[in-house]
């Protein structure tokens, strides 16, 4: 019989001073320490055109535009992560004593892998949700052109949406701007899957 030793359980100060000489970075999950696994070439390239395209669509606006080197912290969950690209409205907030640690996303967006997307659609959505400024939660298939769109309506409900229309355009409510699917998709190659 094969007895398994649970995880060693890290402070956040543990974490944090972690974080500070760690060469690569890791999510910190309820006092255990993950470490994030590494981005594809069509994972960097969606982001690079997203950061591209969101940065022109809110340029007048007062939306700032961050990528997965910003921490986010999720204080109900004891949660901190990195999501591929935050948006803030008006001025980040951070955690006391923290310049590089957000608490106020009001969009996120992630790109999808195999190793995250059920993560991704699962628990980390539910710690999201319990952010008050997060309205709205975008899913980037990195695989083949997919877009999945969480919106949260004035009662507090969320509207679904999904679209793999590759002339289809993703119109944040949020922040009222639109990028076409072909913006956040130029340059990817998807890899042919044998049959």
């Amino acid at each position: 019989m094969v007895v398994q030793t649970p995880p060693r359980q890290y402070s956040i100060e543990e974490y944090l001073a972690h974080e500070e000489t760690a060469e690569y970075r890791s999510e910190y999950r309820d006092g255990e320490i993950v470490p994030m696994t590494g981005g594809s070439i069509n994972h960097n390239q969606i982001i690079v055109n997203l950061v591209i395209a969101l940065g022109l669509a809110l340029r007048e606006q007062d939306y700032l535009v961050y990528t997965s080197d910003l921490r986010l912290w999720i204080p109900r969950y004891r949660e901190y992560t990195y999501p591929d690209i935050l948006i803030i409205k008006d001025e980040a907030i951070f955690q006391e004593g923290r310049t590089d640690t957000v608490l106020n996303p009001s969009i996120i967006f992630e790109v999808l892998s195999k190793s995250t997307s059920s993560r991704d659609r699962g628990d980390k959505f539910t710690y999201y949700r319990s952010i008050p400024e997060f309205q709205e939660y975008i899913l980037i298939d990195q695989y083949q052109l997919h877009v999945e769109q969480f919106s949260k309506t004035p009662e507090g409900n969320w509207l679904f949406k999904e679209s793999d229309d590759e002339d289809g355009i993703l119109t944040l409510a949020a922040a009222n701007s639109q990028i076409p699917h072909r913006q956040i998709y130029k340059k990817v190659k998807f890899e042919t899957q044998p049959q």
